[in-house]
């Protein structure tokens, strides 16, 4: 279960809301899941909300708010993920290039990438 602190777990770059609008107007809702597995384990993975089925093995680590996106965008992770960076907040951010081809992100030639640092620095 993530800590009930003050400090947010998750938060975006200017640059990965921009993105966000863009996909939210393309797709609808949407989410994250990072899992660390075979996948860029740095990379979130962007899907319609609810199309990536989560259960037990993940964790929520936040819904973030985008200004101009009516409902917030959920960020999970696996917990075994979650158990090595439960000590960081999570930046995402876009970088130039082609992620996974399972993130809506991959036909705008740009990634969405996890930047961490340790709570309470």
């Amino acid at each position: 279960m993530p800590p009930t602190d003050p400090t947010p777990r998750v938060e975006l770059t200017p640059a990965a809301a921009d993105l966000l609008r863009k996909l939210r107007d393309a797709h609808g809702p949407l989410m994250f899941h990072q899992s660390g597995g075979c996948c860029d384990g740095s990379a979130p993975m962007c899907y319609p909300e609810g199309e990536f089925k989560t259960g037990d093995s993940d964790v929520l680590l936040a819904s973030l708010a985008v200004e101009g996106v009516e409902e917030p965008v959920t960020f999970w992770m696996s917990r075994s993920q979650y158990e090595v960076w439960n000590h960081t907040r999570l930046i995402v951010d876009v970088v130039p290039g082609r992620g996974s081809g399972f993130s809506l992100e991959a036909p705008e030639g740009v990634r969405f990438l996890t930047r961490s640092r340790l709570v309470g620095t």
